[in-house]
């Protein structure tokens, strides 16, 4: 049906229209074709559709090689992007688009200088030119100039009241000044039209904390958890204030999530486990520690803890970790002598060619000295079948550091000191104190 309205639309006013307009008037059509494609996101079909456009007209031709460079660039295919930003600055020097796009291939290497001069004449062809003024921006903050960054950004935002973008740049640009009242105050504007962005809540919470005020700081670090509970940073963050409030049983869940989004990380899980100790829940605490184990065998720190709480505990798994403990600890002395040995074995004098005498009497000699160090390095381990004694008699080193740092102590009672001896036992009381 549409299409039938618009070809009646085209026989009514063929007649009259003049030749000019109508090939000017299909020109517009393709070039709205091919954004519509687009908007759909089919860059196939808008770079052919646009492509039809580079043997017409200077203007046309300027319209179509400016989508197609925005195009280019979107796939960081900048050579591409330059070359038809090239060809819309050719066809029409006055094409302030045209103009920013140059300007974008160029901050993309790196020449931000030349950027800039891009951005100043696509300003000068139209001062109105929203983009150029916001990537000139860009553009002194790269630069370190952070005043004239801040002045454009300011101008931007007396044109767009509510770009929650440029909010953030002010709030950016004032925090690299290092004048975080203002960061946060922009901050709050942002805040204010796009509430739910954990991003922005999260810098706030980051600003306030940087200031010493936890309370704000642990509002912002949660409303930005509540929105996007995945970043590492945030929940990092509320476990370490979870602790440091003496809650530690609340820090579990916030450790437990970044398990789950760093399954490899064994941190965070010595953190969980760490928190049920703290918390008074040894049991599951040992439970946590075993099944750290049984995921990271190698890893030390755990068994170290297994140690220490089977020990305290007083299980007798105990010399089945330490055991374990010592073995880990020797394995890791030996790779420390075998790199130390590798680099000493530098000093060993090489031939002066394959196949000279002097070369093979160097080989022989690197030869001799790695077999004997690898021979008493199998000679220390055990066996497969043989249980495993260490070569040394020192005890398993189970001191371990807590990844939640030291434990505050806990106040004291005021309990009242016995008396040893009483002050009035050798006096004796006189008449005069003894009741009538």
């Amino acid at each position: 049906m549409a299409e039938k309205y618009i070809m009646t639309a085209a026989k009514l006013i063929a007649p009259v229209i003049e030749t000019s307009f109508a090939v000017e008037l299909a020109n517009d059509l393709e070039i709205n074709k091919a954004i519509t494609y687009l908007r759909q996101k089919d860059f196939n079909q808008a770079v052919e559709t646009l492509k039809m456009f580079e043997k017409k007209d200077s203007r046309v031709k300027s319209a179509a090689a400016t989508n197609l460079s925005f195009l280019y660039y979107l796939e960081n295919e900048f050579a591409q992007a330059s070359s038809y930003a090239d060809l819309a600055v050719n066809s029409d020097r006055y094409n302030p688009s045209a103009l920013t796009n140059k300007g974008n291939t160029v901050f993309a290497n790196g020449d931000y200088e030349k950027a800039a001069e891009f951005y100043k004449e696509a300003l000068r062809n139209d001062c109105s030119c929203t983009e150029a003024l916001y990537n000139i921006g860009l553009t002194y903050k790269k630069l370190n100039r952070l005043d004239e960054a801040l002045d454009c950004f300011l101008k931007l935002h007396a044109i767009l009241r509510n770009s929650a973008q440029v909010l953030y740049q002010i709030a950016n640009v004032y925090e690299l000044m290092e004048d975080p009242s203002q960061a946060m105050e922009w901050l709050m504007q942002l805040i204010s039209v796009v509430p739910t962005d954990s991003r922005a809540l999260s810098k706030l919470g980051g600003l306030y904390d940087s200031e010493g005020d936890k309370s704000q700081a642990f509002q912002y670090y949660y409303e930005s958890y509540r929105y996007f509970p995945s970043n590492i940073e945030v929940i990092e963050w509320l476990g370490a204030y979870y602790i440091d409030t003496q809650f530690c049983e609340k820090a579990i869940q916030y450790f437990e999530r970044a398990s789950l989004i760093q399954p490899t990380q064994v941190k965070w899980q010595l953190m969980v486990a760490s928190c049920f100790r703290r918390s008074g829940n040894y049991q599951k605490a040992l439970d946590t520690y075993k099944d750290i184990h049984r995921k990271f065998p190698e890893n030390v720190e755990c068994l170290r803890f297994l140690v220490r709480l089977c020990t305290d505990i007083g299980l007798k798994e105990v010399q089945e970790y330490a055991t374990k403990l010592k073995r880990l600890e020797k394995m890791k002395e030996i790779r420390e002598q075998r790199i130390k040995s590798g680099r000493d074995s530098s000093g060993c004098p090489r031939g002066r060619r394959d196949g000279s005498a002097g070369s093979d009497s160097g080989q022989n000699c690197s030869a001799g000295s790695k077999g004997e160090r690898l021979s008493a390095q199998l000679r220390a381990l055990p066996g497969t079948d043989e249980p495993y004694e260490s070569s040394s008699n020192k005890e398993p080193d189970a001191s371990y550091v807590d990844p939640l740092g030291p434990q505050i102590e806990r106040p004291k009672t005021a309990a009242k000191k016995r008396m040893d001896e009483d002050d009035f036992a050798d006096e004796e009381l006189g008449d005069d104190l003894l009741p009538e």
